[in-house]
C-alpha cells in the first residue's frame, strides 16, 4: 500500500524540505553502504564471510528504492537529491578508510550504528508515516550480529587485536559525530525541524548536548559489545 502524506505537516515548505533532506541523506547512506559492504567482501577470508557480506550489501538496496518512492511521492527526484550527500560521505571514508578486514568490519558496525542512531533522535520529529519509515530503513537485517560474532572470534584468536581495534572505534566515534553535526548545522531545513518539529517542541542547546552524549553512549555499548574497551 502506498504511504500517505500527512496534509497538515507537508503544507509546511520548510518542514517538506525537511523530510526530503533527511530521506536522501539516509538513501545515499544506504548506497553508501552498498558500496563499502561489498568492497569489505573482497577482503573476507572465507567463502561463507564473503557470500554474507554480499547478502548484506544486497538488502542495502531495498532500503533505497522505498527512499526513492518516498521522496517521489512528495516530488522530489530521488537521486538528484541523494547527490547532494555525496561529498560529506565520501570525505569521511576518506577519512576512515580501512587498511584489513577487521577495521572494515568494525567500521561498519560503528559508522553506521551511530548514523543510524542520529536519524532515529530526528525520527522523532517526522509525521508518523516518515517516521515509520525511516524507522523501518534504520532496521538491522542481520549484520550487527554477524560483526559482533566475527570479531569477538578475531579477538579471542588475536588478543592484541583488541587494542587497535579499540583506537580504531574511538576514531570512528570522532569522524562521524562531526560528519553528523556538520550535516545538522549544513542543512538549514534540518535546523529547523531539530528547532520545532510536528506537534512537539524543538530541542536547546542543553537538549542537543544530551541527544549527543546518549549517541556517545550507544556506541560505547556497541565497543562494549565487541569486547573492545572504549
Amino acid at each position: 500500500m502506498t504511504a500517505s502524506v500527512d496534509p497538515v505537516a507537508f503544507s509546511d515548505p520548510v518542514y517538506r524540505e525537511a523530510v526530503i533532506d533527511l530521506l536522501a541523506a539516509v538513501g545515499y547512506g544506504e548506497v553508501s553502504a552498498f558500496e563499502r559492504l561489498a568492497e569489505d567482501a573482497k577482503l573476507a577470508p572465507t567463502l561463507e564471510d564473503k557470500v554474507a557480506m554480499g547478502t548484506f550489501a544486497s538488502q542495502q538496496l531495498g532500503k533505497v528504492q522505498l527512499i526513492c518512492a518516498r521522496l517521489s511521492e512528495l516530488g522530489a527526484d530521488p537521486f538528484d537529491k541523494m547527490e547532494a550527500f555525496r561529498g560529506g560521505f565520501e570525505s569521511f571514508h576518506a577519512h576512515t578508510a580501512p587498511s584489513d578486514w577487521w577495521e572494515g568490519l568494525v567500521k561498519a558496525y560503528v559508522g553506521d550504528g551511530l548514523a543510524n542512531d542520529f536519524y532515529r533522535e530526528i525520527a522523532a520529529f517526522l509525521d508518523p508515516e516518515t517516521r515509520d519509515l525511516l524507522l523501518t530503513s534504520l532496521e538491522d537485517t542481520g549484520h550487527a550480529e554477524f560483526v559482533v560474532d566475527r570479531v569477538r572470534a578475531g579477538i579471542q584468536a588475536d588478543p592484541k587485536l583488541a587494542g587497535r581495534l579499540a583506537l580504531w572505534g574511538r576514531r570512528l566515534m570522532g569522524e562521524a559525530l562531526t560528519e553528523a553535526q556538520r550535516v545538522a548545522a549544513d542543512r538549514d531545513a534540518l535546523s529547523a525541524l531539530l528547532a520545532g518539529g510536528i506537534d512537539m517542541p524543538g530541542l536547546d542547546l542543553a537538549a542537543i548536548g544530551r541527544m549527543f552524549a546518549r549517541l556517545t553512549e550507544r556506541h560505547v555499548e556497541r565497543m562494549t559489545g565487541l569486547g573492545l574497551e572504549h
